[in-house]
């Protein structure tokens, strides 16, 4: 008997009426389609929810195989950094050869206004030492780009803690700089007298912030430059922000890494100095010690010596009254202090340097003189200095620190390895001109981890410190792959990924230096930049609300540190 059957003979057996079972009927066949709707309402949600899970589920792989991927690529270049079984070229990098220094003008990069036709005349004076006033110098033929003003040949720093009263022309090529930049900016060496005669007041003098945007130099700067014809901007250093339009970055490597050149004695000396350690050894080490006491002052670190110490660091830290006070061992953790001599020793050798290696230190005054060179001697014995090599013919320059540094800075850009011990100016500009001119091996500790690691290496064995010094350094060798991961967020002028292009992969075989070849660059940073048919670039629409000098950014300057040390 079918079911069917079965039931209506149940039915029929309880004798309901015909009327009751005309009702029941009609309830059975509601429940039949309340049973169909809650199916298919069940059946829609679990495919909903099923696509929910798939798609979070897809999303979940999706970003862990990115992040993943990344982690194995950092993993795979770091690998080549303390690996017992594969090492590394310590002297170079194997493959600096895929990449070079790309900082041509672009098609659309028009020729700067004449002089006469520009917007006024730009004055700079400069701030701190050698490096940090290179960096002010660049930053003014970029911001005299934006503003498209004629530059004058920047005002270098006479007053800051170093006193040296250096004009442009005794460090740097003065009649190259202008004639190098003549597609870019128009640059003299002096506002013209008839010029001068005519202007009803001097030239205004204002402070921009610090990191200031092109917009606010065409909002603040260029209403004050037209109506005054000459605008002087002081305490000029690190006034312009990091990030710019490409062209306007290609700009600043075209200044720093072409148009300052050294003027002839400072470069016939540095050269001959390197020539006197090639003919010692193929190659050398350069050193930027940094442990002058005016960089320990600044820094507020302590290094063991007591109450004289602390009397004398201190004594030259109340020079910048606008420092706070610091704790000496958060600034260590934190990796803000230089190495001690010996601890730059110490990393050298046991990233794998022979104690038969030659070492050029470039340094002023060392705090503590020759006891605190001498472990560092110890384990290097071919130690060298400019004071060692150039003899007497140092003595017209020993008046002058800027020109002394400009000598360091030659030593050490084409020496074979350049170690840096903090990250101040000179460290920031040569790390980055060395990437520009070939990714030269640039090392520069990590000082955060190197720090706790070096107050425990009595604790265990040579090898086991060897090895974990090896590990705190990845990524701080000078890479060339180090850029993709840095660049952007660290200073332009120590990463100017801009700048660096990666050769085509038939050029790399063909050995070809690439020259007409597109470039493509490591890292891009975009900004919109639009030039208008006259050739004045207006990264920013003037402000018409700008009504006079009242306006403009007061003299006074709010910046928490005076200069940063070279």
């Amino acid at each position: 008997m079918g079911e069917g059957k079965a039931q209506k003979w149940k039915l029929q057996s309880l004798r309901i009426p015909p009327s009751k079972l005309a009702i029941l009927a009609t309830e059975k066949q509601l429940l039949r389609l309340q049973r169909k709707a809650i199916s298919r309402y069940f059946l829609c949600g679990s495919m909903l929810f099923a696509l929910a899970l798939i798609s979070l589920f897809t999303g979940h792989v999706t970003s862990d195989i990115e992040w993943y991927s990344q982690r194995l690529v950092k993993r795979a270049f770091y690998s080549k950094l303390g690996s017992s079984q594969e090492k590394i070229d310590i002297w170079k990098s194997q493959s600096s050869k895929l990449y070079y220094g790309c900082s041509d003008r672009g098609p659309r990069f028009l020729r700067p206004a004449r002089e006469r036709l520009s917007n006024g005349y730009l004055l700079i004076a400069t701030s701190g030492g050698l490096n940090q006033q290179r960096t002010g110098i660049t930053d003014a033929v970029v911001v005299a780009r934006i503003l498209n003003a004629t530059l004058v040949v920047p005002e270098l720093d006479h007053h800051s803690f170093w006193k040296d009263n250096s004009d442009f022309l005794n460090i740097f090529d003065v009649d190259w700089f202008i004639s190098s930049l003549s597609k870019d900016v128009t640059v003299v060496k002096r506002i013209p007298d008839k010029v001068m005669r005519s202007m009803a007041k001097p030239p205004y003098t204002m402070r921009v912030p610090r990191k200031s945007t092109p917009e606010f130099y065409i909002d603040q700067v260029l209403p004050i430059l037209l109506r005054r014809r000459a605008v002087q901007l002081t305490k000029f250093d690190y006034r312009l922000t990091n990030r710019l339009d490409d062209e306007l970055q290609k700009l600043r490597c075209r200044v720093n890494y072409h148009a300052l050149r050294f003027t002839k004695p400072i470069w016939d000396l540095g050269h001959k100095i390197v020539k006197r350690m090639r003919r010692m050894s193929s190659r050398f080490i350069a050193v930027h010690l940094r442990f002058e006491p005016d960089m320990l002052a600044f820094s507020g670190c302590y290094y063991g010596g007591g109450d004289k110490e602390r009397s004398e660091l201190g004594a030259i830290r109340k020079r910048w009254v606008t420092l706070p006070d610091l704790s000496p061992e958060g600034e260590r953790k934190r990796g803000k202090c230089p190495l001690t001599p010996h601890e730059v020793g110490l990393m050298l050798k046991a990233i794998g340097f022979g104690n038969d290696s030659y070492l050029y230190i470039a340094s002023g005054e060392i705090y503590g003189g020759e006891e605190t060179l001498k472990p560092l001697k110890n384990l290097f014995p071919n130690f060298y200095t400019k004071e060692m090599l150039a003899n007497e013919d140092l003595k017209p320059f020993l008046p002058f620190s800027s020109r002394l540094a400009a000598i360091d800075y030659i030593v050490c850009d084409e020496s074979d390895v350049f170690v840096t011990n903090n990250n101040g100016n000179m460290a920031k500009i040569l790390a980055g001109r060395r990437r520009y001119m070939g990714h030269k091996r640039t090392i520069r500790p990590n000082a955060r981890k190197l720090s706790s690691l070096f107050q425990t290496r009595h604790e265990m064995d040579w090898k086991t410190f060897a090895k974990k010094v090896k590990s705190c350094q990845r990524g701080f060798m000078g890479e060339p792959e180090e850029m993709t991961i840095r660049a952007g967020r660290d200073e332009f002028y120590e990463f100017p990924s801009t700048c660096i292009c990666r050769k085509p992969y038939r050029a790399n075989c063909r050995n070809s230096n690439n020259t007409g070849m597109l470039h493509r660059p490591v890292a891009v940073e975009p900004e919109s930049n639009r030039e208008n048919d006259e050739g004045k670039v207006s990264l920013g629409r003037p402000n018409k609300n700008s009504t006079g000098e009242e306006h403009a950014s007061s003299d006074e300057d709010t910046d928490q540190e005076e200069f940063l040390p070279d």
